[in-house]
This record gives structure tokens, sequence and C-alpha cells, in this order.
């Protein structure tokens, strides 16, 4: 049906609640929202459902979760041994109508017959993955919108391994979900259903913490500076609070202070705008308390604790936000480091990046003699390649990462997490402050070693339809031209076309000759189109010479595209 058919079918269903069909009527007279809203239905992308709030088939509400939860469960059903029993657990934030819609997922798999887990209250996604698998489910389920801008939610799918599904597996519950064309066939919940629906107690939250714990390298390290080590904390209004203390208070780090307007859940992130702990201003509350406190450390989790920022002081005493690259250059190597220290590091010792992540943490472990593997975005590939290692490749797999802030330094859990990985970065810190040195400082020196490696990612974001298609007509520009005049290309790869053994993905590359690269890829959460950029040079100055010069010339061609 064209668009307009559905937003008059959702008008005259009665399955639609009066709530519903008074929020369609008041947008009666807007032509364009009625199109954004019912153009097209929510599309799993590299991290599921996520959209804005509302009613439509392109929003997130409750009917939108229960058709997608139907989805869900038909696939386990069909394709996962023993599933209506070991049933699926769903964790959510702090969002607007979170639990609303954690609620509304656990009454649509009972009404399917299926078992369903939710947690008293709000949870992290890592503790999410890590239930999945400590329960033994067919899967789970997280509603967040991870650090979208307040108005937005979401839906996340995980597999009975924890990690998010791979495409093949995402496609089939897409089809499923597709073909509930007539919201009237989800079976209704009733209370006869109940017993179903089992509230998880805290046994769960300390078996997470617990494992997390037992994960430190130095405990001695922590144990000599931990009690005068400051740290600041901000959860970023979302879900880490408790969880992200507890750990760090109880290896150790006694020293550690929530910025006090972000500690509560709020949906509407205390003012924050975009929540995401890349942005500097997300941070400006922590920054300001880091400084009045004198603080070592500032750590920063989005709203469900999967991706991590930090911010050190550089050498004029002033907090500077480290990348997502630079945080996993110096995760890389400190795992490394202190595994070779401890004796443990193997000789077929792996890590796992992804393709638009640079090459810092990887150049350091080809280096120290340790593989480096690479994936395409999307945690899902790092986890599923993790699974490979653990049913019969043999490697050992110590630390994966992307350069948007998630990181994984175990095989707890098969998504990034912001917890282990916060108390990974205090130990690294702390390990650094008992040397004499700060974090930046031990960045500026792992540079002087390995070389410096300068990167930049540039968003441009379009909304709606007519966003979506000069997305596309940008991408093609690019990729039907074999050549970027003034750049010297040495190889180009197009993931939608097929490279190697990826599976296909909309992703250009350009390798130029001096190994520096250029990555374009729309996002699969947002409305974004993403450029890439990252080079290496022997100084600073010569590599912000090159990120200039290539930066200029691709963002005049994007520039052209109208």
């Amino acid at each position: 049906m064209k668009y307009n058919e559905v937003y008059e079918n959702w008008l005259g269903n009665k399955y639609f609640d009066d709530f519903t069909k008074a929020e369609l009527i008041n947008i009666k007279d807007d032509e364009k929202e009625i199109e954004d809203r019912f153009y097209k239905d929510l599309e799993f992308g590299t991290a599921g459902l996520r959209g804005i709030i509302a009613a439509g088939t392109n929003r997130m509400n409750i009917y939108t979760v229960r058709r997608a939860t139907f989805g869900l469960a038909r696939y386990i059903l069909k394709n996962v041994e023993n599933a209506a029993k070991r049933g699926v657990v769903i964790a959510h934030d702090n969002r607007h109508k979170s639990r609303e819609f954690c609620l509304e997922t656990a009454k649509t798999l009972a009404a399917c017959d299926i078992k369903a887990y939710i947690f008293e209250d709000l949870r992290t996604t890592p503790e999410l993955s890590f239930a999945v698998r400590s329960l033994n489910c067919a899967a789970g389920v997280v509603i967040t919108a991870s650090h979208n801008p307040s108005e937005y939610n979401g839906y996340k799918v995980y597999g009975e391994d924890g990690a998010q599904f791979m495409p093949k597996y995402a496609d089939m519950i897409t089809e499923e979900v597709n073909s509930v064309e007539d919201y009237n066939i989800i079976p209704e919940y009733t209370d006869e259903k109940s017993n179903l629906i089992e509230i998880l107690t805290d046994k769960q939250d300390r078996d997470f913490i617990e494992t997390i714990k037992n994960m430190t390298v130095r405990q001695d390290v922590i144990d000599e500076v931990g009690k005068d080590f400051k740290i600041i904390y901000t959860p970023l209004c979302g879900t880490g609070s408790r969880v992200v203390k507890a750990v760090l208070n109880e290896v150790g780090f006694e020293n550690v202070e929530i910025v006090p307007e972000e500690e509560k859940p709020d949906p509407d992130f205390a003012g924050i705008e975009y929540p995401n702990p890349e942005e500097k201003k997300a941070l400006n509350r922590g920054i300001e308390l880091a400084r009045k406190r004198g603080a070592d450390l500032l750590i920063a989790t989005d709203p469900d604790c999967d991706r991590v920022g930090v911010a050190v002081k550089d050498v004029n005493g002033d907090y500077k936000l480290l990348t997502g690259n630079q945080i996993g250059g110096l995760l890389v190597q400190y795992v490394i480091e202190s595994r070779k220290e401890k004796g443990i590091l193997k000789d077929n010792s792996a890590i796992i990046k992804s393709i638009v992540t640079s090459e810092f943490g990887a150049d350091i472990a080809r280096k120290n003699g340790v593989e480096v593997i690479n994936v395409l975005t999307g945690f899902k590939f790092i986890g599923d390649k993790i699974k490979s290692f653990e049913e019969g490749v043999d490697k050992e797999y110590i630390f994966g990462y992307e350069e948007s802030y998630g990181y994984l330094p175990g095989t707890h859990v098969r998504d990034k997490d912001g917890v282990s990985t916060s108390l990974l970065i205090a130990e690294m810190a702390a390990y650094y402050n008992k040397n004499g040195i700060s974090l930046y400082e031990a960045l500026q020196n792992t540079y002087k070693k390995y070389g410096y490696y300068i990167e930049e990612n540039v968003s441009m974001t379009l909304k709606g339809k007519d966003g979506l298609e000069k997305i596309q007509r940008i991408i093609n520009k690019f990729r039907y031209e074999n050549t970027i005049e003034g750049l010297d290309i040495k190889e180009k790869l197009d993931f939608a076309k097929g490279v190697e053994e990826y599976p296909k993905a909309n992703v250009l590359k350009y390798i130029f000759e001096d190994g520096d690269w250029l990555a374009i890829r729309p996002s699969g959460t947002e409305p974004k189109l993403k450029f890439y950029f990252a080079v290496s040079d022997c100084t600073e100055e010569k590599a912000t010479e090159k990120l200039e010069k290539i930066k200029k010339v691709v963002l005049n061609i994007r520039e052209s595209v109208k």
C-alpha cells in the first residue's frame, strides 16, 4: 500500500488505540510528516530497530515493538532448539517508553507461549548479552537507542550466543516481521500467560559484576594506587551508574565521584542534546568537575553503557577528550604488554577490529606478533569471530574494538561492554600513574614509538525519505568513479559488490599508495552518511597536512552532489 493508504488503515483499524489515532489525526494536514511516518517500516540496521518515538510504521511505538517481537518469536520457534522453554531475556534503558516497550515485548512473547525474563528495572546492554548466555536463552532483546537524542528509542535483538544476529539471520527475522501485514494476527496477551513472565533476581547482577572484577590484569597496581587515584565518572543519565561504580569500588578504586546532575536515569539526559561520549559537549559537566577535583581520569559511558569515552589531562593541565581510535590503540598496547609481563600472551593471540577503525592499534599488535583480523562495522561481526575461535579456529581472542568507542576486553559478553572497559581503562591509567606519567603522556610516547596516527570522522545528517535518497546519490557518485583527482589511490574496495570473505555491505574504502585510507558508509542506526579519514606519518605535522589534503578533495566532491 501507499503511505497514505497505510495512514488511513491505522486510523480505521480497531486494533490501534484511541490515543494513537488522536496523535495521527493531529498530523492529518501535514503530508510530509505522514509520508515520513508511513512510507516504510523500520528496518534492521547494524544494531536492529531504531527510530523516533511516535505513531506510524516508521516509528518506535508499542505496535512496531509487538510486530518485531512477533517476527522474532516466529523465527526462534522455527530455528532455535527448545526456544519456547529456554525463553528470551529482555532489558531496557532509561529512555521514554523503554519500560513500556520492554513489557510489550515480554507480553507478546508470552502470548506466543515463549518464556520471557525481564529485569526489575533498567540494565546495561552488556548485562543483557551476559544474561542471554548465563540463562541459556534462545534470544535476547534490549530496548535502547544507545547514544541517540532523547526522542529516539530502539530494539536490539541478540541470538543465543549473546551477540547481535548476523545479517543472514537478521534477514530471516526481517522476513518474518515483514510477513506481518495485519497487526490483528499478533497473538493477544492475557493474564493466563503471566506465569511465562519472570522477573530476574539480583543474582544476575552479582554474577555479572563478579565476572568483570576477575578480569583485572594488574590487581597489584590497583591495590597500590587505587585509594588515591581520582576518577570522575558520568553515566550520562543512563544505565551505567550503579554497576560501573560498583565494579570500580569493589576492585579497589575508592576515589570515584559521579557527576551529580548525570547520576540518576533521566529520559531527557539532563539537557544533553546528544548523550554520546564521543561528543565533547556531552562531557562538559564531567570535565568541569574533573577540573575542580584535579581528577586523574574522566570516564563517560553512553545511556545503555556499551560505549566509553575518556578525558585526561594534557601537558597544559587541561582535559582532552581522547578519540575512539586513541583509546583503542592504548588498550591494545596495554593488553599486549600486560599479558607479556604475566607470561600469558600466546603465539596464536589475535585482536579484532572493524574496517573503519584506525591502523594505530593494529600496527601495535602486528609489531608485537599479534594477529589482526578486520571485520565489517557492527560488533556482531566481532562476536561472530569470537564464536568461531571457540568452535575450533586456532586463535585466542584478547581484544576487540571499533573506532566508535566500543570495546570488549573479554569473552563474557558478545557485544561492546562499557562496564569491563571502564575497569580496564581505569587500571591502565592507574598503571601509568604509578609509573609517573598520565594517560595523555602515555599516548604521546606510543606515537613516538609507532608513528603518529590521525583520524577524523565527518558525518552529514539527512533526515526523511529525501535525505536517504541524497545519501545514496552521494555514495553512488563515489562508487561509479574509479579515481579521485588529486589522490593516489592504490586500491578501491566496494563491499556492496563483494570483497574477499566479507559479507556484502554498502561501504566503500579507498586505500592510498602510502597506506592511508578513506571509507564511506551510511549509518545503520541514524540518517547519516559517514566519511572516515585515517592517515599516519613520522610526525604529527606531516600527518595533519596529509589529512587536510584528503578531506578537502573528498568533501568538495560530496558538496557537488545535489
